[in-house]
């Protein structure tokens, strides 16, 4: 696998942990509460890091296929939060992650 995709997939990783962290920040019962929550200053962090690797990924990747496959953060998302957060998961639900993986999948093929 070439390096510049390994570092696209870890920007999309540390994407995903950031929002897993800033989603379990926001138990805190006040919004300063949140904003100083260890969870959520380290989410912030996971997505600068995140955007640091996507800037370096940029340098090989095209924009037009690089972005869209950070679509995947969306399945990503959905399954953390069901399992992490309880969070109801429906057929529309499932049938839009069909289709956004059959466009990666389409977007990855050409």
């Amino acid at each position: 696998m070439n390096t510049y995709w390994m570092l696209l997939g870890l920007a999309i990783a540390a994407s995903m942990g950031g929002q897993t962290l800033l989603k379990a920040g926001a138990s805190a019962p006040t919004f300063l509460g949140q904003l100083f929550d260890w969870r959520t200053i380290v989410g912030l962090g996971f997505y600068g890091g995140a955007a640091l690797l996507y800037i370096v990924a940029l340098r090989r990747i095209p924009m037009s296929v690089a972005l869209p496959f950070t679509a995947v953060s969306y399945v990503a998302a959905l399954l953390i939060g069901h399992f992490a957060f309880g969070e109801p998961v429906g057929a529309m639900h499932i049938g839009a992650m069909v289709l956004i993986c059959a466009g990666v999948v389409m977007l990855a093929a050409s």
